[in-house]
């Protein structure tokens, strides 16, 4: 699974923490008052847009089986709630896995209605080997340095370029990290958020995780049902097909969402001038492709780059109007400064996004069993591009390193739960990133969760992101535990009309730096 969406910055210098053991008695945060005796020492951390957040730091061990072996640490951020009616921590998770979570705590606190998030102390933090926690991991620097080679093996020799990559990647993570690799996985996760729960000095937690983050969420509530007071999971990931099958699917939609793209752009030939018929957009992307894989733009952007920049679009279509621009001006013109432009801001990817691709490649492979056999490789993915071409190979070659891992798989969680308050999970039907069948498969296996669907929409992480309709489901969730009618079967409890398609940009002159949404460029590395 995959996200191309801006990194996530840090909320400012992480202050150090003192753990202290929370008294039982003190451990329920109760209605009207605040947790008593919290045992983290919160430290001003605020930004210009968030300017009350706050940062801590939690050690926690590598190996939860070993709590007295080697410590690793933590970063968190909060909120604080400012209402006498307190509901205890609310804690947010953008996904990944990969996704630094500091800065979302003050996106979600000041994107829910002001009487809501003054309940919670809404709780951000970055996952273990993420961003500010310690220690980061950052396996092979420059591992997406451009040009590489074409995506598409189509001749041996790129086929050997590109395994020498993903094994050298590999082999970088075990030499720098053998020790950790073992304990980068969702279930030590999951340990972790219910460290930082003990140390908030809270019986139970609030939950709301985005993409990965959803499947994180239903894994800490199988391990801690009894923990969980509320669970939000939006862009919910199908845990029964984690990490190989997830991947593969992912690709089919991909292909889809990218198909739509190209279709709007054709509704649009006036602004664009690529032709009124989406086969001939389609033409003139893929004789793009072709173009880049000889002469890079720029000296930047070849075949794979010109992917990278343009996957972004099946998450978020906010992001169409600038990679028409780019595509346009391109196809038109000759004129690469846009696309490397679009590269630079879409596609490129810097330290912060070498951390992230680092921590998603070690939890994914860690996680799950993946072929060994890289002839199994080749096969299945040559299957699926002749079905789905965008985003076949890329996709392969991104998640490769799992042919190669230095660490043996574990078998994925079975997250069915009978013991669970009422979940409130949200899904677009056309989601690229997690497709709409694992929000129902998680509806069924949460019993008596309920499903607010997006209908029509396409867009990865739907509330908090302009939907009315969505973000009046999640409110009242928040406010008291309401949830839509249904009888919990597999079918939609609610449903919300997509937001509508964006228009053509006004000026030709736009730069992409202005692009998209808050959420969007908060979301984490890939789900």
């Amino acid at each position: 699974m995959r996200q191309r969406a801006a990194a996530l910055c840090g909320a400012a210098v992480i202050a150090a923490a003192t753990v202290a053991a929370v008294p039982a008695e003190a451990s329920a945060p109760r209605s009207g008052a605040a947790p008593v005796a919290p045992a983290l020492d919160w430290s001003e951390c605020g930004t210009a847009d968030y300017p009350t957040l706050q940062c801590a730091s939690l050690t926690v061990p590598l190996d939860h089986a070993r709590p007295e072996g080697k410590r690793i640490t933590l970063a968190l951020s909060r909120v604080p709630h400012t209402a006498d009616e307190y509901q205890g921590p609310l804690l947010v998770n953008p996904g990944g896995p990969g996704g630094s979570g500091l800065t979302l705590a003050g996106f979600v606190a000041s994107s829910l209605p002001g009487e809501v998030a003054a309940q919670y102390d809404v709780i951000g933090f970055d996952p273990r080997g993420v961003g500010r926690s310690e220690p980061a991991l950052n396996c092979r620097p420059g591992h997406f340095d451009p040009v590489r080679p074409d995506s598409l093996p189509a001749a041996p020799g790129v086929e050997k370029a590109n395994l020498a990559r993903a094994k050298s990647f590999a082999q970088a993570c075990g030499e720098k990290y053998g020790d950790m690799l073992p304990y980068i996985d969702t279930v030590s996760a999951a340990r972790d958020v219910d460290a930082v729960r003990a140390a908030l000095g809270a019986e139970k937690v609030n939950y709301f995780g985005y993409s990965y983050g959803t499947y994180l969420g239903a894994v800490y509530a199988k391990l801690y049902p009894e923990r969980v007071r509320r669970l939000v999971l939006d862009s919910v990931v199908d845990p029964t097909d984690v990490w190989h099958d997830a991947n593969l699917n992912q690709d089919l939609v991909f292909n889809d969402r990218h198909r739509a793209f190209l279709a709007w752009i054709a509704r649009h030939d006036a602004a664009y001038g690529l032709g009124t018929g989406p086969e001939r957009v389609e033409d003139a992307w893929y004789a793009m492709r072709t173009a880049l894989s000889k002469e890079p733009a720029g000296g930047k952007v070849g075949a794979s780059e010109l992917e990278d920049t343009f996957i972004p679009g099946g998450y978020y279509n906010g992001y169409w109007p600038y990679l028409a621009e780019a595509f346009a001006a391109y196809a038109n013109d000759a004129d690469t400064g846009p696309l490397v432009e679009a590269y630079e801001n879409f596609g490129a990817v810097d330290a912060s996004g070498e951390n992230g691709y680092s921590v998603y490649a070690s939890v994914l492979c860690r996680d799950a069993p993946w072929p060994r056999d890289w002839d199994e490789w080749r096969d299945e993915n040559w299957d699926v591009y002749e079905k789905a071409p965008f985003m076949a190979w890329n996709n392969a070659w991104y998640n490769a390193p799992c042919a190669f891992w230095p660490t043996e798989s574990r078998e994925p969680v079975d997250v069915a739960n009978d013991a669970l308050p009422p979940a409130l999970l949200f899904q677009a039907t056309d989601d690229a990133a997690t497709p709409y069948e694992g929000g129902v498969t998680v509806h069924r296996l949460l019993r008596g969760s309920r499903l607010v669907v997006e209908e029509g929409g396409g867009n990865h992480g739907i509330t908090l992101s302009g939907n009315a309709c969505l973000d009046r489901h999640l409110a009242a969730y928040l406010t008291d535990g309401t949830v839509p009618d249904g009888a919990g079967t597999g079918e939609a409890d609610a449903v919300c009309a997509a937001l509508p398609a964006p228009k053509p940009l006004e000026s030709k002159a736009a730069s992409t730096s202005s692009r998209g949404s808050t959420l969007h460029g908060l979301l984490g590395f890939r789900n």
